[in-house]
């Protein structure tokens, strides 16, 4: 089935860099199906126009009255595009999930009653798909030089964000991603080998 062909495609375990000590977690993919079971990754192929909205009503609102003058332009702490294609299908399951972990991170720490009142809705669903991340595999710890290349430095770039960026950057550059990581790139995670 598409749901079932989505958890073997992806075969990984998932990992998180926002650790106290630092460390890198790193995955390995998974040996067989029913270890994945309870892994509905195809659900995140499209999303629907409600749920689409209630995201960009976050950008709008931000960027009217609440972005930092320092912080206009573009932000390179995301990768682009084409990046996530780059890695091996096994590594941008790795990537998602530590990019959706610092997501969560910022939003759930805004202040701002602007945004405050319109982020239920949304973090209930990056909730839900850091979840269903979490059922297609197993983490476990590996130490941070044994990753090579664009994860690597990726993974690191995005453990290093909060200390290098200013909060009110940093909030910015993941409200101005949300789009991207919903649209982008989870459906290429969800889509496995066939995001080519």
């Amino acid at each position: 089935t598409d749901m079932a062909g989505g958890c073997v495609l992806v075969l990984v375990l998932l990992a998180t860099v926002l650790t106290r000590t630092g460390a890198i977690l790193v995955a390995k993919p998974l040996t067989a199906l029913p270890e994945a079971k309870g892994c509905h990754l195809a659900q995140f192929k499209s999303f629907s126009p409600k749920e689409l909205q209630a995201f960009k009503r976050i950008k709008d609102v931000f960027e009217e009255s609440l972005l930092p003058e320092d912080c206009r332009g573009s932000s390179h702490l995301f990768p682009r595009p084409w990046s996530l294609r780059q890695l091996q299908v096994w590594e941008r399951p790795v990537t998602l999930e530590a990019e959706l972990a610092l997501t969560l991170k910022v939003l759930e720490a805004v202040t701002k009653e602007a945004l405050r009142d319109i982020l239920d809705q949304p973090l209930h669903t990056l909730r839900h798909i850091q979840s269903q991340l979490q059922a297609c595999g197993r983490v476990q710890p590996t130490a941070g030089p044994r990753l090579r290349g664009r994860l690597r430095n990726w993974l690191h770039q995005l453990q290093e964000a909060p200390k290098k960026e200013s909060p009110g950057c940093l909030e910015a550059s993941v409200i101005f991603n949300l789009f991207r990581l919903l649209t982008w790139d989870l459906k290429c995670v969800a889509s496995g080998h066939l995001c080519a």
